[in-house]
């Protein structure tokens, strides 16, 4: 499943100034020669003595070989602002835009680092919840991995386009998986069908993505095969990571709640087969602030809950009409 590509450690609680400092400066340029060089021993020779311990050389190594090597080369690395002292670099590769976060302490030796998507900030209406109502897009009962409002209970609310966005999957006996999760096919969700919501237009269709082997990643196409809805109060419902070859609607194409859209599937950037899907002020992720998606009538955990926000670790599933 997606999750966070690089951690984030120890970043100072002062507040600095609004400008690119002249030391970080230095650091993010060091940084990037060695990156584009694939020197990855010389960035953790960069990083002070925790960071070592946090992240020690193997996987470091293995963190900007497997993960971010596949975003490419980096172009240019641009100051955007500051988090705390903590410099935020708005960085330009060859297959992704992505920001990354770089922390110093007094030495400029590295304390914190964290990578994630781009997130230009949404010039969409507001939206704080829906005001459609909906239903679960599956039929079975699934598990929530990621959702809620807090970090803790959702990675996706620390990003600012995807915030309050579900990881969705089937669980058995504590585990998504039948065997040794190697195989897509392995996998209790993958093949299971994924229906609309909710009476909308299909307004945005991706497909011819391949699906993952379980454990690699695809940050050349984030979502992978993926579907966005609009429904009639202008909301944007996306559902994202499709089997390949599995959607079965068109861009334009009005769809009825519970109607056939394709099937769960692991592709785009994700490690294992799940349904990720959130609410969106506009179409295009890229640009959107996400939004908080309550189902009108589901049974969680056992029990029948009415205009419902679901969180981690529910067991979630539709009510038969």
């Amino acid at each position: 499943m997606k999750r966070s590509i690089l951690l984030l450690f120890l970043l100072s609680t002062f507040f600095g100034f609004s400008q690119e400092k002249e030391n970080y400066k230095k650091v993010a340029a060091q940084f990037m020669v060695l990156y584009n060089k694939e020197d990855y021993k010389a960035i953790f020779d960069m990083f002070d003595s925790n960071m070592k311990a946090a992240l020690p050389l193997e996987k470091t190594v293995a963190l900007f070989s497997k993960n971010i090597a596949p975003a490419g080369k980096i172009k240019k690395m641009e100051f955007l602002k500051l988090r705390s002292t903590a410099h935020i670099y708005k960085t330009t590769m060859d297959n992704a835009i992505l920001d990354f976060t770089i922390s110093l302490d007094f030495d400029n030796k590295i304390n914190g680092f964290f990578g994630s998507q781009h997130q230009p900030e949404s010039k969409g209406p507001k939206l704080e919840r829906n005001a459609t109502k909906m239903h679960l897009p599956f039929n079975e009962e699934w598990t929530v991995f990621w959702g809620g409002t807090t970090v803790e209970q959702n990675y996706h609310v620390a990003y600012y386009n995807q915030k309050y966005a579900y990881d969705l999957l089937i669980m058995k006996d504590g585990k998504s998986f039948k065997t040794n999760g190697k195989t897509n096919k392995d996998y209790y969700v993958f093949g299971k069908e994924i229906t609309a919501p909710c009476d909308a237009k299909v307004v945005q269709v991706i497909t011819g993505v391949k699906d993952n082997i379980p454990g690699e990643l695809n940050p050349k196409q984030l979502t992978g095969n993926t579907v966005v809805l609009e429904t009639k109060h202008k909301e944007y419902i996306m559902m994202a990571h499709f089997k390949e070859k599995s959607i079965v609607v068109k861009e334009g194409q009005q769809v009825k709640a519970g109607q056939l859209l394709g099937q769960c599937g692991n592709s785009g950037n994700t490690t294992e087969p799940h349904l990720h899907l959130s609410l969106q002020n506009v179409k295009d992720m890229n640009a959107a602030a996400g939004g908080k998606l309550f189902f009108e009538k589901i049974k969680v955990n056992g029990e029948i809950k009415e205009d419902y926000l679901p969180v981690k670790n529910d067991k979630i599933q539709n009510i038969k009409r």
